[in-house]
């Protein structure tokens, strides 16, 4: 049997940025739901142990259990009905409200009808499917994310010898993680030319441990039938394998850390456009996809490098869908595009509203030391900011003020560049 319930709006996911986004529209006076698969709050970060969470956003170095614990206990006093164990199956915009489609094994096939919905389903790891890596399929082959649930919740260690492949944050945090368990880490194998995780992630958990990172390397083949015995490691050349140069490392786990990619599987049901800069929701100013009411925030839009950066745009987000649903959001007869240029992978927000304060996320494509961000509109400099340093590992937080955006040519797309 199906039960049909009503609320303002209906969150999807139930981590940092589902629970941030929910406390906000609860305390716009706004009845609000969390749905979430797991069988408790908090999301990834129950099983990130490790400190260095909350320190923009409480103050404090935090564990992520802690992190979410303090979200969760934010929840508890405001008036946010969550379920757990709830499955989202299907999104449908209907005339004068969005349906949901449900499962659970606690509350059964539930239809919700809400006036806006927020996706905040986090993101999934790419795996060894995915960039394709040479050899047999034995056991001992892992996503870090998964290896680390594995210890850190299940008690599996998952060998004693190790390769991670790409220097993914969760990658190199594991590889800290599998040496205090006695476990051996051989090296960490990066195909790019510079490190793809936190600066401090790199000193913290490779080099205070003396653990390897092999830049401009690739694992070109993994040996094994039943359990992994090794891998192939080989050096790139201008970006191409020198098999000249390759050598042979044995172990008997290899670790994929290798990118994140957005959940949007769901999204698609509902028609959401998708970005093929970052693979999550085309937005506006106000955090709104491509279909009305229905809006995204947190790893389900883009992968962040940091949760603090999670909260605030989820706490924007909230707001956001509370004037939404009290008919008092900011026109958006305005809206400008808003592009990346040189130097960018993207910008988000995809739109903004010309003299209005705007907020945007965004990632470099070069490491560089000074750089200078600016924004243009054709010839007409808007905005400038030096910075003291760029990553492609470390994402770039940027406000414009309303009177950079004022006066602006209606139409035209406003180009985000760095040099």
């Amino acid at each position: 049997m199906t039960v049909t319930r009503k609320t303002d709006a209906l969150v999807i996911g139930a981590g940092a940025a589902g629970m941030a986004a929910a406390e906000m529209i609860a305390r716009a006076d706004r009845s609000v739901v969390i749905i979430d698969r797991e069988e408790a709050t908090g999301g990834i970060l129950l099983q990130c142990i490790h400190n260095g969470f909350g320190l923009h956003h409480f103050g404090k170095e935090l564990t992520g259990p802690e992190y979410a614990e303090s979200f969760s206990d934010t929840i508890g006093k405001v008036p946010v009905d969550v379920l757990l164990r709830t499955t989202a199956l299907r999104i449908t915009r209907r005339q004068s409200f969005i349906e949901v489609l449900a499962c659970s094994a606690d509350h059964g096939v539930t239809l919700f009808e809400a006036s806006a919905v927020v996706l905040a389903m986090g993101c999934r790891e790419r795996n060894r499917g995915t960039i394709g890596t040479a050899g047999t399929r034995p056991s001992g082959v892992f996503t870090a994310g998964l290896a680390q649930r594995l210890l850190n919740i299940e008690g599996y260690i998952p060998g004693k010898r190790a390769v991670i492949v790409g220097s993914g944050d969760i990658g190199l945090i594991m590889a800290r993680r599998l040496t205090w368990t006695g476990s051996a880490v051989a090296a960490v194998v990066e195909i790019l030319p510079h490190p793809s995780g936190l600066t401090r992630n790199v000193v913290q958990c490779l080099q205070d441990f003396s653990i390897p990172l092999l830049l401009s390397h690739a694992v070109t083949r993994i040996a094994g039938r039943n359990r992994v015995e090794g891998v192939d490691i080989t050096p790139l050349v201008n970006g191409v394998p020198d098999t000249t140069q390759t050598r042979h490392e044995p172990c008997d786990t290899v670790l994929f850390s290798v990118g994140l990619i957005p959940e949007n599987e769901l999204s698609k049901t509902a028609g959401v456009a998708l970005s093929p800069d970052t693979g999550g929701p085309v937005v506006d100013h106000l955090l709104q996809t491509s279909v009305p009411g229905i809006f995204a925030c947190g790893n389900v839009l883009h992968v962040h490098d940091l949760v603090d950066y999670v909260t605030e745009e989820a706490q924007r987000c909230g707001t956001h869908v509370a004037d939404y649903l009290s008919g008092t959001s900011p026109a958006d007869t305005a809206t400008l595009p808003v592009a990346a240029g040189a130097n960018l992978k993207y910008v988000t927000p995809n739109r903004l509203v010309s003299g209005l304060k705007s907020h945007f996320f965004s990632r470099a494509l070069i490491v560089r030391e000074k750089a200078v961000l600016t924004v243009h509109q054709e010839e007409n400099l808007l905005y400038s900011r030096k910075l003291s340093h760029v990553r492609p590992a470390e994402m770039l937080s940027i406000t414009l003020p309303a009177e950079s955006t004022a006066g602006c040519a209606p139409g035209k797309p406003l180009i985000f560049s760095l040099s």
